[in-house]
């Protein structure tokens, strides 16, 4: 982690190379400075030589920020109609043919208008990066996705726009913006942050000091784990076939047809993938039942938005068929030296469980020395009216 008013060490990874790098700026909350730090940067490393554009920077208003903008070259944005409105949104195929050696691109979240190339704005940076652009963007912690139901249970906001974490994942430097709730607060009364008639509302409910120290946490802990990443990463790397391997080369997920709450055990397994810094799968079993021909129209669409939610997430998505899913299930593990397993805690009554037998049951009660976590996952009262479509992208 490098101090965000020091461009140097970015521009020491800035050598030709045909993909591009990406650096971060993450944020406990709105308002903590991170388009304001990302322009500082971008006049610095302009100062340095660099050739720095503007793809797309949010300002909203805030007087501050748009000052900082001062001379820098700004790529025109894309002007879409949409319902009648006209919307700006970046302008990425501009900003390709501008080939600049860095874009400053906010909002790392966004999503963009329906009509343009992609439909998240971290499709576009990430074709930036893929066309040998470097990127400096932003993004704050709650838009995290595997983030997503523990913000939502924790302060009961829901969030839809939201970034992968392997996006996280694979950024060259991830710097945070940290301030305190006092601070942070006391800019909002200032009119810093949004417009005076909507900083009343703004302090009673998002803004509130507690909210605010959740999220803080939440930013520290996912820098300071990209952190560990990358100082594993260069220790494999500088040691050579000698270093230790990892406690846990893979992981594999259990991926019912039909669960209610797939999204919250996707977000989890995602979480414990990252801490243990692994790779991991998700896996689909296919019975007779659940065939082509056989499976209900209805499960069939939530079964892919859960596979696509998977792929977003960084996972390896394998579909296999059989007639006995516990034993695919752990003949794919061994097959793959899989060392940790993870489904979903089961909802099927006693009865069921004791006429059918119970999947999550037979892979604890397994002799290949695989280790079973399960998951509890929240009751029906407990998610209450948000439901888990609710809390997904």
């Amino acid at each position: 982690m490098t101090s965000p008013a020091d461009p140097s060490s970015f521009l020491e990874v800035l050598t030709p190379r045909e993909r591009g790098k990406l650096k971060l700026y993450i944020g406990s909350f709105a308002g903590v400075g991170k388009t304001y730090r990302m322009l500082t940067e971008a006049h610095e490393l302009r100062r340095r030589g660099a050739d720095v554009v503007i793809g797309f920077v949010e300002t909203h208003d805030r007087s501050e920020t748009e000052a900082q903008i001062g001379d820098l070259e700004v790529v025109p944005r894309r002007r879409v109609e949409y319902r009648g409105v006209a919307l700006d949104e970046m302008d990425v195929d501009a900003v390709i043919e501008r080939r600049p050696e860095i874009a400053i691109v906010d909002e790392l979240a966004h999503t963009n208008v329906p009509g343009v190339r992609h439909r998240k704005r971290w499709e576009d940076v990430m074709q930036l990066v893929d066309e040998g652009i470097n990127v400096i963007s932003a993004v704050n912690v709650q838009h995290l996705e595997s983030l997503n139901d523990v913000v939502a249970t924790t302060l009961g906001i829901t969030v839809r726009e939201t970034v992968p974490d392997w996006v996280l994942a694979i950024a060259d430097q991830v710097v945070i913006i940290d301030i305190s709730a006092e601070d942070l607060r006391e800019r909002l009364t200032e009119g810093k942050i949004y417009r005076a008639e909507k900083v009343p509302a703004a302090m009673a409910n998002f803004f509130t000091e507690e909210n605010l120290t959740t999220l803080r946490e939440l930013a520290l802990r996912e820098v300071a784990s990209s952190v560990d990443r990358t100082r594993e990463e260069i220790v494999r790397r500088d040691a050579g076939p000698v270093v230790a391997p990892k406690t846990v080369d893979r992981i594999v997920v259990a991926l019912a047809s039909n669960p209610p709450y797939t999204a919250i055990l996707l977000r989890k397994a995602s979480r414990i993938a990252g801490r243990l810094n692994s790779d991991w799968s998700c896996v689909y079993v296919q019975t007779p039942d659940e065939s082509a021909a056989r499976i209900d129209s209805t499960v069939q669409r939530k079964l892919v938005d859960n596979i696509q939610l998977a792929q977003t997430m960084g996972a390896e998505v394998v579909k296999l068929v059989g007639t006995d899913i516990a034993s695919e299930l752990r003949r794919f593990a061994r097959e793959r030296g899989v060392t940790l397993l993870i489904a979903g805690q089961s909802r099927r009554s006693r009865w069921h469980r004791w006429r059918y037998g119970s999947v999550v049951e037979r892979l604890t009660h397994n002799s290949e020395g695989l280790d079973v976590l399960v998951v509890g996952l929240p009751t029906r009262a407990e998610m209450g009216d948000r439901g888990p479509s609710g809390m997904s992208a």
